[in-house]
């Protein structure tokens, strides 16, 4: 199956439980797309004890994930020149709309 997932929250646990989400369907051999948006492009500085979002994302990306951040959310946030994700835009989120068999939204 290609899994395509959209995080829009910087919230630590939501933000946390999509990545293990993504991580298993890599595990189960499915593809696995990930879009940031909004405040989810404010992700990677996320480290609140156990719910270590920043280290999941480098464990997603190790893994064979494509991990895309919104251009506009991270330059809006003036955060386009930290970052470790490929800056994309909507005609990114939208090809990896059409991609998917199934998209989920956090």
């Amino acid at each position: 199956m290609k899994l395509g997932i959209i995080l829009e929250t910087k919230e630590a646990e939501k933000a946390w439980n999509a990545f293990r989400l993504a991580l298993t369907a890599l595990e189960g051999d499915h593809e696995v797309r990930f879009f940031l948006m909004g405040e989810a492009v404010e992700c990677e500085s996320i480290n609140q004890g156990k719910f270590d979002v920043a280290a999941k994302m480098q464990q997603f990306q190790e893994n064979g994930g494509e991990l895309l951040a919104c251009g506009t959310c991270l330059k809006s946030r003036q955060k386009d020149d930290f970052t470790s994700c490929p800056i994309s835009t909507m005609q990114d989120c939208l090809q990896l709309i059409i991609w998917a068999d199934k998209v989920v939204t956090f």
